[in-house]
């Protein structure tokens, strides 16, 4: 069993920022998980070109739907990474074994998945400010997950 954090994208639609998070999964021992369906072909010259010779589909778990991870899921921690939270990343103690969960680029979860998930956390960001761009966001969220359990 693989005791690090996991990355779960849900419905990724654009291919740089899904192409980066795999280049930071495969560098730091991440395990990544993708909830379909994709807004982009894993075939698209724009996804090929960011994640260059770092793509290993044997490992990167694909969930079909939403339903099919949840039941895969349903003893597990998740943590769900979003802009509507009210509590900070930095206020928070991550294991070994948490999936992290990010929204897609374009629209962030359903409402349904946020009423599904026990624990939803936010990078605070200065006022004004929408989002940061979800490849920082997940090295952010698994730099601090990796420092609270001395993994790297």
């Amino acid at each position: 069993m693989n005791l690090r954090p996991k990355i779960a994208l849900y419905e990724p639609d654009i291919p740089q920022n899904t192409a980066a998070i795999i280049r930071t999964c495969a560098c730091l021992g991440a395990k990544l998980e993708i909830i379909q369906p994709c807004g982009f072909l894993l075939s698209d010259r724009r996804f090929k070109r960011v994640v260059m010779d770092y793509m290993n589909k044997d490992e990167i778990n694909f969930y079909q739907s939403f339903d099919h991870f949840f039941k895969v899921k349903k003893n597990q921690r998740i943590i769900l990474m979003t802009t509507k939270a009210s509590i900070s990343y930095t206020k928070f103690k991550f294991k070994m074994n948490d999936t992290l969960l990010f929204g897609r680029e374009s629209a962030g979860v359903p409402e349904k998945i946020h009423e599904l998930i026990n624990y939803r956390l936010r990078i605070p960001m200065e006022d004004k400010k929408r989002s940061l761009n979800i490849a920082s966001s997940v090295a952010i969220i698994l730099a601090e997950s990796f420092r609270q359990n001395r993994i790297i």
